[in-house]
């Protein structure tokens, strides 16, 4: 699956979501509804710091992974299209990395 990209995976997600949650993992989420899914989510970043910093590539791998996945199942639960985070990515390029950052108020 070499070809797989994050589109797809998102075409799933909505696919998925539209299944029953006995056949559906996405579905038996957002079933849970958005803050179950948003703790999920965060659960998923923990797990991929500590493989970042604790454990070998392969789990970093495995851990990131979930982890977008799960940014997919939350995005779509808020009705937001990765397109749209693309979007904003694509914006931030105008300028560097640390003046985006400042003009958010952040460090």
């Amino acid at each position: 699956m070499a070809n797989f990209t994050v589109h797809d995976l998102e075409k799933r997600v909505q696919k998925r979501a539209q299944a029953r949650a006995e056949g559906s993992y996405t579905r038996a989420l957002l079933d849970r509804g958005l803050e179950h899914c948003a703790k999920k989510l965060g659960e998923e970043s923990i797990e991929t710091v500590l493989a970042a910093v604790a454990e070998d590539r392969d789990r970093l791998i495995a851990e990131t992974a979930d982890l977008v996945y799960h940014l997919l199942v939350v995005l779509h639960a808020r009705g937001i299209a990765f397109a749209e985070v693309e979007a904003a990515l694509a914006e931030r390029t105008r300028q560097s990395g640390l003046a985006e950052k400042m003009s958010r108020g952040r460090s």
